[in-house]
């Protein structure tokens, strides 16, 4: 998967503008006190893009919907209908919302709810800004649309002028197409409906003919780039129609606006290249009822859902803890390991929530085991018997890196060479073992740091050599692990015979 092109700097300015409230009309938080699936549940918009994930029917769209409804555009019966058959239970139905608002309030947020009374939607002085919504059917294909159908009859005579698309859409179009749109034109066809007509060369060819990604990707940004600055940016699905590097460079793309016109965006997805540019701030996970906040991998949420070919998933906090357990799992299983399915869930409070929700899914076939870290802050939740196991040690890198240097003088030489360093130069690794341990501030940096000292070997190749010393040094606690996935694994064998 290929690096985003969105500098951290960028990232960390936009989360400091939401914290000041330096917009003119920004959606802070969503209570939803009772929506579909959701009761109690908060959202915050630390991040002004934000991407909402998880498994299909995990209430996604919902959220999308309330973040939407906040304003007065979108009504809020177009996300949530009533139905006179099977929408009995929409009574309760309400969301509050904290808004920033400079032209009602010049420093405080201001508070409004959307709630469903009484068989109707009903919104107190709801708050107005311009919204853009783009729903699923922006990928039909124009050859489907009903309304462009009188294009493709003889008699149609086109009488508005074909009008080139603006500079600056252009240039954002060809960042996130990869192809030139420069002589690419837009039309009126009537009733406002807007028609696309492509060249390539000499060639001209009507928007019947373009990719629905090619066409949802030009009509979204040539929409969004002529929108008000701090207006709200709703997209389902952003990945539908378009290859997976031209979703990442689309969410990149919105970080951008989002930095120029002071936007905000929020979408759904399953692609974990659209993740890729967001900081933990702009992904929210919705799981089994409840919204969790942090990057959360699309393939972990496939084992939420019970979408695996394997026998057991473990969740852990970080890629860390992934990298710890696999090493350790991989030591002791053999092709056993090939079984077992490690996944990073951004937190010990999301692994632990994960672990039980799963085993609380009848649905599920598959177990789950849940591994926290030493300094996790789930006091209390460690329970082996329940599958909530705590790694040994404190920080996590720490005890790793310094469980390593205790034993160096019987392991410089297999740490040496395992870090891809000559023998000679054992002196010069336990020499920067000692010092990267004083001078570090940051247990995450030990790996990183330690590698440029002793000749810039990837952080990758050191971590792994630690672990493989680690998994040596503390066999007792390996073995019961392993033992533990092992049973699991005997377990779900049998119940597949």
């Amino acid at each position: 998967m290929e690096r985003s092109e969105i500098r951290e700097s960028t990232k960390l300015d936009l989360l400091k503008k939401v914290r000041d409230n330096d917009y003119g009309k920004y959606l802070y938080k969503a209570s939803i006190q009772k929506i579909r699936g959701f009761s109690g549940e908060d959202i915050t918009f630390e991040f002004p893009v934000t991407a909402l994930i998880g498994p299909n029917g995990s209430g996604k769209s919902s959220v999308l919907g309330v973040a939407g409804c906040a304003y007065k555009p979108i009504k809020p019966g177009y996300f949530f209908p009533k139905s006179a058959i099977g929408d009995e239970s929409m009574a309760g139905w309400r969301v509050e919302y904290e808004l920033v608002d400079k032209s009602l309030s010049a420093r405080q947020l201001i508070k409004r709810n959307s709630n469903f009374r009484q068989a109707k939607w009903v919104r107190a002085d709801v708050a107005d800004r311009a919204v853009l919504f783009f729903g699923i059917e922006r990928t039909v294909p124009a050859g489907e649309k009903s309304k462009f159908k009188k294009l493709t009859k003889s008699s149609y005579i086109h009488r508005s002028a074909m009008e080139s698309l603006k500079p600056e859409v252009v240039r954002q179009i060809q960042h996130v197409l990869g192809k030139s749109v420069s002589d690419f034109k837009i039309t009126t066809v009537g009733h406002g409906d807007k028609f696309l007509v492509g060249k390539n060369g000499d060639h001209k060819y009507s928007e019947f003919h373009f990719g629905a990604g090619e066409s949802s990707i030009i009509r979204m940004i040539n929409e969004i780039e002529q929108a008000p600055n701090n207006a709200l940016i709703i997209i389902e699905e952003i990945e539908n129609g378009l290859h997976p590097i031209a979703t990442r460079r689309m969410v990149e793309y919105l970080i951008d606006v989002a930095e120029r016109k002071a936007l905000q965006a929020v979408f759904t997805t399953h692609s974990d290249y659209a993740l890729l540019p967001l900081p933990n701030e702009g992904i929210w996970a919705c799981i089994d009822g409840k919204l969790k906040q942090g990057k959360l991998s699309v393939e972990a949420l496939r084992a939420v859902s019970g979408r695996v070919d394997r026998a057991l998933a473990i969740f852990v906090e970080d890629e860390f803890a992934k990298h710890w357990v696999n090493a350790i799992l991989r030591e002791k299983l053999g092709t056993e390991f090939e079984q077992v399915e490690v996944h990073a869930v951004a937190g010990d409070g999301t692994a632990v929530s994960i672990h039980k929700a799963h085993a609380r899914n009848p649905s599920i076939s598959f177990k789950s085991l849940c591994i926290i870290d030493g300094d996790s802050k789930q006091s209390g939740e460690e329970d082996a018997a329940n599958g909530i196991i705590r790694l040994p040690g404190s920080q996590p890198e720490l005890s790793v890196y310094e469980d390593v240097r205790n034993n160096i003088d019987r392991d410089l030489a297999v740490l040496t060479v395992s870090c891809q360093r000559p023998p000679e130069a054992q002196a010069t690794v336990q020499q920067a073992l000692e010092e990267i341990l004083h001078t570090n501030r940051d247990p995450h940096l030990l790996f990183v740091q330690l590698g440029i000292k002793i000749g810039f070997v990837p952080e990758n190749i050191v971590r792994g050599a630690f672990f493989a010393l680690w998994v040596r040094n503390n066999k007792a606690f390996c073995d019961s692990l392993a033992q533990r996935v092992i049973d699991l694994l005997d377990q779900a064998h049998k119940k597949r015979s």
